[in-house]
């Protein structure tokens, strides 16, 4: 293992995690973002665990999973689903059918289609890096599910739901609706690189009763990694992230934020 970190629990040991990571299907997202460039920078930058979050889609998840397994890196397969109030939300799953399962959920509440002229070409992949397909939905835009729609449905298919980057002033929660209701059943927050955890907690009302990260939100290749979030686990599994997310059996998430390079 890269790392040797080792808890006051002795079984358990600090992961890197970078939990937002988009590819070349993502039509904002660089022609550079293939799963072997994904997964050999992941590498590179000493992650253990990764997650693939495409707009509104899942569909290269499947083909970085198989290009981690070759360097040792786990990749969990999700998606960054746009709710019709323009609110962000991760949702990250245990295996690839329910990743797909969630995809044609959204996808029957996706209206539009794509422009590669005015929004950016979708590309699908395998691991390979070989082009397979383009991707005509409009992933760029809002589905036409309500935020408590999309949370109880991300959790309906056991998911991860995490409200996405809520430090922007663009399609985060705080920004769009001002706030975060009580009832809405995320298991964590996401701090963007922008604004640390600490930073956040003093200066974002209402996020101190949830675990928060701290992801890349990479849609270029050199800023995969550039920050992470450490999980103290036993070992890098979807299972063990959840425990953390819970606080269960000494299983935490790390309030520590690495940034490998000063972003002007």
């Amino acid at each position: 293992m890269r790392l040797g970190w080792y808890s006051r629990v002795a079984h358990l040991k600090l992961y890197r995690a970078d939990m937002h990571i988009h590819t070349c299907l993502s039509p904002c997202g660089d022609w550079g973002m293939s799963p072997k460039a994904i997964t050999r920078k992941s590498c590179q930058m000493g992650l253990d665990i990764i997650a693939i979050c495409d707009h509104n889609t899942a569909e290269n998840a499947g083909a970085v999973i198989r290009a981690g397994q070759k360097h040792g890196i786990t990749v969990l397969p999700g998606m960054e689903i746009c709710s019709k109030e323009e609110v962000h939300v991760l949702a990250i799953f245990e295996t690839y059918d329910r990743a797909l399962n969630m995809q044609a959920f959204v996808y029957d509440h996706l209206p539009g289609e794509n422009s590669a002229d005015l929004w950016g070409e979708q590309i699908v992949v395998d691991e390979n890096d070989e082009v397979i397909a383009e991707n005509s939905n409009l992933l760029i835009g809002a589905t036409t599910l309500s935020l408590y729609e999309l949370v109880d449905k991300i959790n309906n298919f056991n998911g991860l739901c995490i409200a996405s980057h809520i430090d922007r002033p663009a399609f985060g929660i705080i920004s769009n609706l001002g706030f975060i209701p009580d009832d809405l059943q995320f298991c964590g927050l996401e701090v963007s690189w922008r604004m640390s955890l600490n930073e956040a907690a003093a200066s974002i009302s209402g996020i101190g009763r949830f675990p928060c990260i701290t992801s890349s939100d990479a849609h270029y290749i050199e800023d995969v990694g550039k920050v992470w979030t450490g999980f103290m686990l036993e070992a890098p599994t979807f299972a063990e992230i959840r425990m953390a997310f819970e606080g269960r059996s000494g299983r935490r998430i790390v309030r520590k934020e690495i940034i490998l390079k000063e972003v002007q």
